[in-house]
């Protein structure tokens, strides 16, 4: 935003000031640029010829004091950015409101989820093919065609269309944003009043039985640090990047065993895990730094994860992150809280392990089902 002193000839040989405020411009469908700015009458005014020293001491405090109320109305505004109620700001930048909401959320929340903020800011550039959007171009309309480009056009850099559960959460961050807004007072109407979410699809978490855990220690793998990697995930919920990245100088001895602490790579957080002693033993021997050297992310290492469960008689899609899975519902179905089990993940909000709880519920239920009919 721009604001300069304006000045405006009347009768009477004088000249009315007001402050001119300059929102940038945007270019119509003909390709004709708009200008959008904003006006403050100042009720102030200098003579046009001053002729005596009183006229001439008027237009000198008269001056002053309209410089003083430009600055004033620029450090209000500057201060606006911060959430403080500063005049037309509705005409003021969307685009860096989202990009401050950001930044605060950068400090406050892991990578992983600033990463989906920084997504989501990008494909509303895509959309509007402008980088700087104002807020009062933030309209019903607008958002609906935001909502439907993310369900329908937008693209991951890969070039497939969005998944209904990156969609709705890119759309959530949008909304964030301008529910921040409102809160703040820059806009005085909420626009997402009538707009409903994107709605996010159940997805299904395939983990294995104990039973089938069993299967798999028993039976060979054409790749043995894979089997080792993966049988290790799901004594100690580590994600494949950390196993991946895991060093042994991550490893510490206690006076009862070893445990590991380390960095997630998702969320950054510290972590500290105690390794039992069947965890440790898949560990093998120590040849260099990294604990599983020549652990790989592959299609080859994928489609050997597989087939090493069919060899099992394991007929589920198995992937890496299954055995995540399977450490969360392991230590459920034993009796370990969700409080704890979602400590031992890593996870930041508890709400994130709730879905394992809900697979132990449906589990329960169709248990209690099985009992056959007994002719009552």
């Amino acid at each position: 935003m721009k604001v300069s002193i304006e000045k405006r000839k009347v009768k009477g040989g004088k000249v009315n000031l007001r402050l001119v405020y300059y929102y940038g411009s945007t270019t119509d469908k003909n390709g004709k640029t708009i200008k959008h700015r904003e006006i403050e009458t100042l009720k102030l005014f200098l003579y046009e010829k001053p002729r005596t020293p009183i006229e001439r001491q008027h237009n000198k405090d008269t001056q002053k004091l309209a410089d003083t109320i430009k600055a004033k109305r620029i450090v209000e505004h500057e201060s606006g950015k911060h959430g403080f109620k500063a005049p037309s700001k509705e005409k003021a930048s969307f685009s860096e409101f989202f990009i401050q909401v950001m930044n605060e959320k950068k400090k406050s929340t892991a990578a992983a989820s600033y990463a989906i903020w920084d997504s989501s800011y990008k494909q509303l550039l895509k959309y509007c093919s402008n980088s700087n959007l104002f807020f009062w171009e933030i309209t019903p309309e607008f958002i609906e065609g935001f909502k439907n480009y993310l369900k329908n056009e937008a693209r991951t850099k890969s070039n497939k269309l969005l998944s209904p559960n990156t969609s709705s959460n890119y759309f959530n961050k949008f909304r964030a944003v301008i529910h921040k807004a409102h809160d703040n007072g820059i806009i005085t109407t909420n626009p997402l009043q009538d707009i409903k979410s994107i709605k996010q699809e159940d997805t299904k978490r395939e983990f294995l039985e104990l039973s089938e855990l069993k299967l798999l220690v028993k039976t060979d793998c054409n790749n043995d640090v894979l089997k080792r990697a993966f049988l290790f995930s799901c004594l100690t919920g580590m994600r494949w990047s950390d196993i991946n990245k895991l060093l042994w100088s991550e490893i510490v001895k206690t006076d009862d065993g070893y445990r590991v602490v380390f960095h997630q790579k998702k969320t950054k957080g510290l972590q500290h895990l105690d390794l039992s002693a069947q965890a440790y033993s898949l560990m093998g021997e120590r040849v260099a730094d990294r604990v599983f050297t020549s652990l790989r992310y592959s299609s080859y290492n994928n489609t050997e994860l597989i087939r090493w469960c069919l060899d099992a008689g394991v007929l589920k899609h198995i992937t890496f992150h299954s055995a995540r899975h399977t450490f969360a519902v392991a230590q459920l179905t034993l009796g370990t809280d969700i409080y704890t089990v979602s400590k031992l993940l890593g996870h930041t909000e508890i709400k994130t392990t709730q879905i394992y709880a809900d697979i132990i519920d449906e589990q329960r239920k169709d248990a209690m089902l099985k009992i056959p009919d007994i002719g009552l």
